[in-house]
């Protein structure tokens, strides 16, 4: 667990990656000195004089370098800049991490730290003899470099283009909605003994209190699973992934226990943070595309289109989680015997987290209704009964918030065409 908060720290700075090809650059230089002495004292006479480049030559040539990968990472952190004051102002916060965790980035960074550090220790090093690797060897980083700015505008571009970034997080969304309702190690159970869950709750009970504020980023459920099977009791966890818990919150509570526990190592098994990640927050992936779509039909923005993009997004994302989504209350280990209960965020939790917010500040525009209409019904038609029937119940709070009688007859019609297709799909009567 140690390891898990530890990465999810490294996976959103940017010093990592460029530290990790820094070392090495290191590492390459002292290994070619080493090699342009073994080779020039074995093969002095055999080595074709172009390939010989004499001292003065050399530092002019790292001096350069040096010179030219610093401007050239000057102007990748100015273009850093730029996307994430644009994605903070028009599109929203919380993408900046989404940017700043960009594999691409990073490497950037790291084959610019690769370059001058490399250039720099051989403009130092450099004596007064001819030198074979290290003026070949710079050569190829500094067109290697070169190639990655290119690469870097472009992928800076691309990023900067709002229908790129919400196909991404879709992309995103749907792995880590895979990941939140991936089948776990142990058996899952939707119900359980409500006679043995109450005998259970009047044992011997431990409350486990948050030691931090902040947000739930992950919970190791496999890792609980097992401390409670080693301690022999029963966890009933308190909080979902995403929740923002004050200093001193139950987040647990311990029964069965007939010794002292350690608070501390269990407190351990939930990774609590600053800001919320995409881990194994599903909703967190909705709320980002959520509030794209809020900027987007904002006065200052008056975007529809793109709000309506994202509301298709969001309404794929949906389906998703309808695909994959069970509604795990109980685990236990593999004999039967109960270990965890829990109470997960329910479907229409989901749905109503996706789309409150967009019906309060989109209700007056015809074109955001038509489209979340059209989404549910779209969301209707590839989901089970079970998830058809909440997507139903659901439906009354958008078309209840519907002003009806104060729209154009044209625009009645429009909507009504598409209600009409949505109430064929779950098979109900219309209701408006």
């Amino acid at each position: 667990m140690y390891q898990k908060k530890f990465w999810m720290k490294v996976r959103g700075s940017y010093w990592f990656v460029p530290l990790l090809y820094g070392i090495t650059s290191i590492l390459l230089v002292i290994g070619s000195m080493f090699a342009d002495k073994w080779i020039i004292g074995s093969f002095k006479d055999s080595l074709p004089s172009i390939l010989l480049t004499n001292s003065g030559i050399a530092k002019e040539l790292y001096g350069s370098l040096v010179t030219a990968i610093l401007t050239m990472t000057t102007i990748s952190f100015s273009v850093i800049m730029v996307v994430l004051t644009t994605y903070s102002t028009q599109f929203s916060p919380r993408t900046l991490q989404d940017f700043m965790r960009s594999k691409m980035t990073h490497h950037v960074l790291g084959v610019y730290c690769f370059g001058f550090i490399y250039a720099l220790l051989n403009l130092v090093l450099a004596g007064k003899e001819n030198t074979f690797l290290g003026p070949i060897f710079m050569v190829f980083i500094a067109i290697t470099s070169l190639a990655f700015f290119i690469y870097f505008i472009h992928h800076s571009a691309r990023w900067l283009q709002v229908n790129n970034l919400v196909g991404k997080l879709r992309k995103d969304a749907t792995r880590v909605i895979r990941d939140t309702f991936k089948e776990s190690h142990f058996p899952e159970n939707e119900k359980w003994d409500s006679e043995e869950i109450k005998k259970i709750k009047q044992t011997n009970m431990e409350t486990i209190y948050a030691m931090n504020p902040g947000y739930v980023q992950h919970v190791e459920w496999t890792e609980l699973i097992k401390w409670a099977i080693k301690k022999d009791c029963v966890i009933e966890v308190q909080v979902n992934t995403g929740d923002f818990l004050p200093e001193g919150y139950p987040i647990m509570h311990v029964y069965q226990v007939d010794k002292k526990i350690n608070k501390k190592e269990i407190n351990h098994l939930l990774v609590v943070g600053q800001e919320r990640t995409d881990i194994q927050d599903a909703e967190f992936m909705l709320q980002k595309l959520v509030e794209i779509s809020l900027k987007a039909i904002s006065p200052a923005m008056n975007d529809p289109h793109t709000a309506i993009n994202c509301i298709n997004r969001i309404g794929t994302a949906l389906a998703d989680i309808g695909r994959h989504y069970k509604e795990i209350n109980y685990f236990s280990d593999q004999e039967g015997q109960l270990r965890i209960m829990r109470t997960p965020k329910k479907f229409e939790d989901y749905l109503y987290k996706s789309f409150y917010q967009i019906m309060n500040y989109g209700k007056d525009d015809v074109s955001i209704l038509y489209s979340l209409i059209e989404v549910l019904y779209n969301l209707a038609l590839v989901s089970d009964s079970n998830i058809k029937r909440k997507i139903w119940d659901f439906h009354f709070y958008i078309i209840e918030g519907t002003n009806w009688d104060c729209l154009h007859e044209m625009d009645r019609n429009h909507l009504s065409h598409i209600y009409d297709k949505f109430k064929a799909c779950c098979n109900m009567e219309k209701t408006t």
